[in-house]
C-alpha cells in the first residue's frame, strides 16, 4: 500500500508454486507499513526466487490415490 522501495533478504520472501500462473506467487510482509503483500511469479520469477535461497512451498491441486 505504501509503494515504498526496499529491499528484503531471502528469510523475508515465501514462494508458493502452485499448478497455474494464478497460484503461482511470492509473499512478504512490507517492512515499512506490516502490510501483507502478495504477488505473482512467472518462470523466470520462480527461477530467480529460488536460485537466491527463498523458501519454496509446492501447492498440491488434489489427492492421489
Amino acid at each position: 500500500d505504501c509503494r515504498e522501495r526496499f529491499e528484503l533478504a531471502a528469510g523475508a520472501l515465501r514462494l508458493a508454486v502452485g499448478a497455474s500462473r494464478r497460484t503461482t506467487f511470492y509473499s512478504f510482509t512490507c517492512p515499512r507499513c506490516g502490510t501483507a503483500v502478495r504477488k505473482p511469479a512467472g518462470e523466470r520469477i520462480v527461477e530467480l526466487l529460488t536460485g537466491g535461497g527463498v523458501r519454496t512451498l509446492r501447492l498440491h491441486t488434489g489427492l492421489r490415490s
